[in-house]
């Protein structure tokens, strides 16, 4: 490199800082950055800086499972170096392989648990379906009250009593 592109170079490091460098992309296709520890013209030491360029620019977009895991570590400086391809499908893998696992266990002890209910080894769950809310009135019966009617034309002061009330004095 030539003397006076050396000193340009230089000089913009201290002005602007480094440069963002490409560190990989993944399967998606997010490019991830990031920019070295370097030190401000003022002699501030600046901290390593990590970021992704996403595919999808809006933020609103975003979904879970957008960027893989190894590649959030990396961001969040919980891992020094960048993941590589073949470790991120290799993980995708053995994901899938445990989420195969589960069902399969799953799926066994539902069969278990049926053959025992079968045998009556086990009591089968009770299974109660309430309808409302337990602030309602009607909260565990079968069906709710009578649907209330409107008085606005007819309510007089003091004349309403409530539904059931054996007492009937009206003041």
């Amino acid at each position: 490199m030539s003397r006076p592109w050396q000193a340009l170079r230089a000089l913009r490091l201290r002005l602007l800082g480094p440069a963002k460098e490409l560190v990989g992309t993944d399967q998606f296709g997010n490019k991830y950055y990031r920019v070295p520890k370097h030190e401000t013209r003022a002699g501030q030491t600046i901290p390593e800086r990590r970021f992704v360029e996403a595919v999808n620019q809006q933020a609103y977009q975003y979904e879970m499972g957008d960027f893989p895991t190894e590649w959030e570590a990396w961001i969040r400086k919980k891992r020094n170096d960048p993941p590589t391809i073949e470790e991120i499908l290799k993980n995708e893998n053995y994901r899938q392989e445990m989420k195969q696992k589960i069902r399969d266990v799953s799926e066994k002890d539902k069969l278990l648990q049926a053959k025992e209910y079968k045998e009556g080894l086990v009591a089968e769950p009770v299974h109660t379906h309430v309808k409302g809310h337990a602030s309602a009135p009607y909260y565990g019966k079968k069906e709710p009250s009578q649907d209330p009617t409107s008085t606005a034309n007819t309510f007089q002061p003091g004349s309403w009593m409530p539904p059931g009330s054996s007492s009937s004095h009206n003041k």
